[in-house]
């Protein structure tokens, strides 16, 4: 189906946290030492959400944002990326969150957030879209939901309902530690809903983090491995990716770029991959096809890594295909 001539496929509603990152003007210093920053917007699920769309997927996003200038400006990004926003509140009483993000020399970042409480934390299971969800082909959503009350009873109401739909799920634990009360229940509340996801995606810290072992092998990811699961994916950054199905698992290298920030490019990376499965889930037993995605959405998580910002660093598919074709 066209949707307003831009975007067609299957409809990917991603759920969870919208938020605007502060990033210094300056890279390389701690948050102190910075002289201004620069505001992107952010929020890993609204990030994939518009990833989709950038490459003429179709997808909505689910959550809340404080009835604030800087909510209106999220909702208005929403808009103007073509992701629909059937799914998103703004509530009066509560403010949009803010994150500083400061890159260090080395490109990895640092996080200080601003919630307090924040919009995003208050959505209720009565305030959930439930048609938009049930017509999700795939839903996706983040771990951040899960930290408190009432957003935790309204992430797990919303995958539920998803499931029941037919949806296929899709996790990417994305995790954020000074964000949990301690490091062991950031731990348990991420595998509490492990063997419900059909796609899994983390990245080689949080395989660390979850397995608690500094091994980032195939034995350590196959640990993680549940009945459920159609697709687990352990993201390298610069390294590539591994990927493991029930019949087989293997590597894609990545592309080799000039990192600028790597904020988004996890984001992208499962955008892309979500965008390309949501109508065809015959790739989880073709291996030479699902390599073919997974080289795509290394394309699309390294191009993503030359700007600064997640959503303004976020490729077209023109630019994916001319950096595949390019290679």
């Amino acid at each position: 189906m066209k949707n307003g001539g831009v975007s067609s496929g299957g409809l990917i509603v991603s759920f969870g946290e919208m938020l605007i990152d502060f990033v210094p003007t300056v890279s390389g210093v701690s948050l102190a030492e910075a002289p201004g920053f620069l505001k992107a917007p952010g929020g890993a699920p609204a990030n994939v959400a518009i990833a989709i769309t950038r490459l003429g997927g179709r997808s909505a996003f689910v959550g809340k944002l404080g009835d604030d200038e800087f909510g209106q400006m999220l909702a208005g990004i929403l808009r103007q990326n073509a992701v629909a926003v059937d799914g998103l509140l703004l509530d009066t009483g509560a403010r949009t969150a803010l994150a500083f993000v400061t890159l260090r020399a080395d490109g990895e970042r640092e996080f200080m957030f601003y919630r307090n409480p924040s919009a995003d934390m208050l959505l209720t299971p009565d305030e959930l879209n439930l048609d938009l969800i049930r017509s999700a082909k795939i839903f996706h959503y983040g771990s951040i939901s899960l930290i408190v009350e009432p957003c935790r009873s309204a992430h797990l109401k919303a995958m539920e309902v998803a499931k029941d739909a037919g949806a296929l799920l899709s996790y990417d634990p994305n995790l954020r530690l000074p964000l949990w009360p301690s490091v062991e229940a950031a731990r348990e509340h991420i595998m509490s809903i492990w063997d419900k996801a059909e796609v899994i995606k983390v990245s080689d810290n949080e395989l660390e983090f979850i397995t608690g072992s500094d091994q980032i092998d195939d034995e350590s990811a196959m640990s993680l491995w549940h009945p459920n699961l159609k697709l687990l994916l352990v993201t390298l950054g610069d390294k590539g990716c591994r990927y493991y199905t029930k019949s087989f698992h293997g590597f894609v290298d990545a592309f080799h770029v000039k990192t600028v920030d790597t904020t988004g490019a996890g984001d992208a990376f499962i955008g892309a991959l979500l965008c390309k499965i949501v109508d065809d889930r015959s790739v989880f037993e073709d291996e030479a096809r699902l390599r073919e995605i997974l080289k795509y959405a290394n394309a699309c998580g390294a191009i993503t890594t030359t700007k600064k910002g997640a959503i303004p660093a976020l490729p077209t598919e023109s630019e994916v295909l001319s950096l595949v074709k390019g290679a």
